[in-house]
């Protein structure tokens, strides 16, 4: 049995209830998104958006060619019907390049408030030079926006330390305490009290003083402490400076998020396309699909596990594979057939344990399931028509 039909099942009644945990929807976002809100109203914690950029091309899979009017009438319409999904502290990110960036966050600014506005990302969508143009246009932009910035502020995660944040710890004395970093034991003296001049005397005998201007950071009897407990260095040979242990067990190592995302951090188009053929070598492919590690570091920021991830501009699929192999809810929205032929098939290869994209970093070997679903009605008893689940639940 072909499983895009085999598993389709009677209408669901009362169906703005009976979207699962993690769906696929193949219908109109204009039409969906309203349908959504009677039941995920407040619900959502992440969208991300990749609607079409309106820069006049012709793609495999959609025309990008309307006025620019109705393109940002388009837009603001979109943008007011899944502002009530959105949490309190959820947020919004929208791809968008240089041809209507500036006119879509004054939109944006619009819907959501100028005061609600967080960020603009800049994401080197492609590493090589084009010479065919006045310019190599290589980068393209991600608006931020939160429903309630302080809210957002308060919610959003950190990025995990870097290789070189972790490089700075190292054990030369063995401490059975682990990894730790030295770091200066003198401070400025504007401030200090007489109890912070002193002369430090280290286990070998040798003497310190702070240089001229500074004091030590500890008073003399906390000093006299921690260097009995093993906590100040006085380097390899004992006769160095003294200088504080920072051991790694005791570091809220993380990163602030920054506005500038390279291509080998985050992925290019060229990846993708490649990820994307990998997947789909018999069918027409996606001339700009964005790479599952661009939208696992948004769903990285801005998402915990178990969150609903809401993406109605679903394209290939990529946002919804994303948060599934980060476990993360989802409901992905798009009105082309390749919902069905790219969207689902996808996620059905995901959960059978597909191994690109971000697959190696989040330890992916496959499961759970999803479902996926169309618009069918918009009457309130039957809303969306189930057309099946992956894997395929048993009817016993």
């Amino acid at each position: 049995m072909n499983n895009k039909t085999a598993n389709k099942q009677p209408l669901l009644k009362a169906s703005h209830d009976a979207l699962s945990r993690r769906a696929i929807v193949h219908g109109c976002n204009k039409e969906v998104l309203p349908l959504l809100s009677l039941s995920k109203a407040n619900s959502v914690q992440c969208i991300y958006l990749d609607p079409p950029y309106n820069n006049g091309d012709k793609y495999n899979h959609y025309e990008d060619n309307l006025e620019h009017e109705d393109w940002l009438n388009e837009m603001e319409e979109t943008l007011f019907l899944f502002k009530p999904l959105l949490k309190e502290t959820g947020s919004v990110w929208i791809s968008i390049d240089d041809n209507e960036m500036h006119y879509l966050k004054v939109v944006a600014d619009r819907v959501f408030g100028r005061q609600n506005f967080v960020t603009t990302i800049v994401w080197q969508q492609r590493t090589t030079r084009e010479n065919r143009k006045v310019f190599s246009n290589n980068h393209e932009y991600i608006l931020v926006y939160a429903k309630n910035l302080n809210a957002f502020s308060k919610y959003r995660n950190a990025l995990p330390p870097s290789e070189e944040q972790l490089a700075r710890y190292k054990n030369p004395d063995n401490d059975p305490r682990g990894p730790w970093q030295s770091v200066s034991l003198n401070v400025q003296d504007g401030h200090a009290t007489k109890s912070q001049f002193y002369t430090i005397v280290a286990p070998n005998g040798k003497k310190h003083i702070a240089p001229q201007g500074r004091c030590w950071a500890y008073n003399q009897q906390r000093m006299e402490r921690e260097i009995e407990e093993g906590n100040i260095w006085f380097g390899a040979k004992g006769d160095g400076v003294p200088r504080r242990k920072k051991f790694l067990h005791d570091s809220n190592l993380s990163l602030t998020p920054e506005t500038l995302w390279l291509g080998e951090d985050v992925g290019t188009n060229k990846q993708a396309k490649k990820h994307i053929k990998e997947l789909f070598s018999d069918k027409a492919l996606f001339d700009t699909p964005k790479p599952e590690s661009l939208i696992g570091r948004i769903l990285e920021i801005a998402t915990n596990e178990g969150d609903l991830v809401l993406d109605p501009y679903l394209g290939s699929g990529t946002t919804t594979a994303t948060a599934h192999k980060m476990n993360r809810n989802y409901i992905g929205i798009e009105v082309g057939e390749h919902a069905i032929t790219h969207c689902v098939e996808r996620m059905k290869m995901v959960i059978d344990g597909e191994n690109g994209g971000i697959s190696k970093t989040q330890s992916w070997n496959g499961g759970e399931s999803f479902s996926y679903y169309q618009v069918k009605s918009k009457s309130i008893d039957s809303f969306f028509e189930f057309l099946g689940e992956w894997p395929i639940a048993s009817s016993s």
